[in-house]
């Protein structure tokens, strides 16, 4: 098979990727049909293309009827010319069925936690959580359901500012909407020296979150 990389630019300049946002090592996709079993039939065509091309999908089903499907090779830890490929053979599928397509609800979330010590307390998370190892900073859920916990290593201890914060990564069209829309919502704005890689902005009382994507990164 070929494995050949695809960068994020690439994938949004190129043709028949619409539906499709890269975020954190894979490319994400939002299809909504009319019911259940509408989107249930969808999947089973989505099921029977990823058997032909010997490439598979996650693809997460919810009431009323929307599905939200990834894609990444696994085999080279990014996202390859054969995700792209199928990509495309689902889009063109999901309109054949008359889905609609909601390409800026493209989100992953994600935990941080400040420390010093990584080794100190690395094992009680991934023992409390029932996660597993994807890294030397990285815990995962095993289900792939729940959002990863990783670990920033400090130089110094952070004492004027909480030790946790929450990674949101959006869709790199999406991130200035949603910005706005927190500010509006009473948040302020901690810090864009990083931006459009990421803004760390915050509640009123101070806790944190990074609002993510892959532009400058």
């Amino acid at each position: 098979m070929d494995h050949t990389r695809v960068s994020p630019a690439d994938l949004a300049a190129a043709d028949g990727l619409d539906d499709w946002r890269f975020l954190l090592g894979g490319i994400h996709a939002t299809f909504t049909t009319g019911s259940f079993t509408a989107a249930a039939e969808l999947v089973s065509a989505f099921a029977a293309a990823a058997e032909r091309a010997e490439h598979h999908p996650d693809i997460d089903l919810r009431y009323p009827g929307t599905l939200h499907v990834t894609l990444t090779t696994h085999a080279v830890g990014a996202v390859t010319t054969l995700d792209v490929d199928l990509a495309r053979e689902l889009s063109t599928l999901a309109r054949a069925a008359g889905a609609g397509s909601q390409p800026l609800r493209a989100q992953r979330t994600e935990i941080a936690i400040d420390t010093m010590d990584l080794s100190r307390i690395r094992p009680f998370w991934q023992a409390v959580l029932g996660y597993v190892e994807a890294g030397d900073n990285v815990l995962v859920d095993p289900r792939r359901q729940d959002p990863p916990l990783w670990f920033q290593q400090m130089d110094e201890p952070r004492t004027q500012r909480n030790r946790f914060h929450v990674d949101v990564t959006v869709a790199h069209d999406e991130a200035e909407a949603r910005i706005r829309a927190a500010l509006a919502a009473g948040g302020r704005l901690v810090d864009d020296s990083h931006a459009r890689s990421w803004w760390v902005l915050a509640d009123a009382d101070g806790n944190e979150v990074c609002v993510s994507t892959w532009q400058d990164r």
